[in-house]
């Protein structure tokens, strides 16, 4: 996870709410035993220790301005654009790629050159003879992480079919230690490990999304504001509720 912050958030300010991306990549998606990729927190991180999550983390001041190969889906900007800072759907396509490629080693990318100068934080994939590609991204759901948490984010979720990245789905040679115990866990085996009460809520929603290829038209958004905890659905409207 990379350490920058955005939008005039100091890292140091961990008071503060950030910008998040999370990537959840499906494998055998259409087959009898679909699986998700997951690692474990560290016992000594700051925010959920020891948890089994997807990758992802804060946006970086960088992502603005790291080119796409593809862009994303015209539906995933518009919705990625509701209640959100102008511009701030291209970063955060881009940190969701980053993240995956920082925590995994592996590649969500278009064959490419790189034409302008290379970051630290993205030579290592530059190095793989790849571009960032947004356009198999999918955003799928939104959480605010609630008041009074050592760290609070405004994550938003992407979905990407596995067979979108590159290489070696086995292959996580070239991940960082941020995340151990990388693995594909099949769905119906998931929740026996240590998940935070979000990533469950999250993976309901990927599980009826299974079969459908399209990105969503509407996308949920899990609230928690200093006043109240909101379900709502981007653009506002409220979730339905069971009559």
């Amino acid at each position: 996870m990379s350490k920058t912050a955005i939008q005039g958030v100091t890292s140091t300010d961990k008071a503060a709410i950030r910008n998040a991306a999370t990537i959840i990549a499906l494998r055998d998606r259409m087959g009898d035993n679909p699986k998700v990729l997951m690692g474990q927190r560290g016992a000594k991180a700051a925010f959920m220790p020891n948890k089994f999550v997807f990758p992802g983390g804060a946006v970086d001041l960088g992502d603005a301005s790291v080119p796409l190969a593809q862009p994303l889906p015209e539906i995933c900007r518009s919705r990625l654009a509701d209640q959100a800072s102008p511009g701030l759907e291209h970063a955060l396509a881009i940190a969701a790629i980053r993240e995956l490629w920082e925590e995994t080693g592996l590649i969500l990318g278009y064959p490419g050159n790189w034409q302008a100068d290379i970051s630290a934080d993205w030579q290592g994939f530059a190095a793989t003879g790849h571009l960032p590609s947004a356009q198999a991204l999918q955003f799928v759901f939104r959480a605010l992480t609630p008041p009074g948490r050592p760290r609070r984010f405004d994550a938003r979720f992407f979905l990407v079919d596995a067979d979108e990245i590159a290489g070696d789905l086995d292959d996580f040679s070239q991940a960082s230690d941020e995340l151990s115990h990388l693995q594909w866990i099949p769905l119906s085996e998931v929740r026996s490990f240590d998940l935070p009460f979000i990533t469950e809520v999250v993976l309901a929603e990927v599980t009826g999304r299974l079969n459908d290829l399209t990105p969503p038209l509407s996308v949920p958004y899990f609230c928690n504001n200093d006043e109240e905890s909101l379900f709502l659905r981007l653009k506002g409207r409220p979730m339905p509720t069971a009559d």
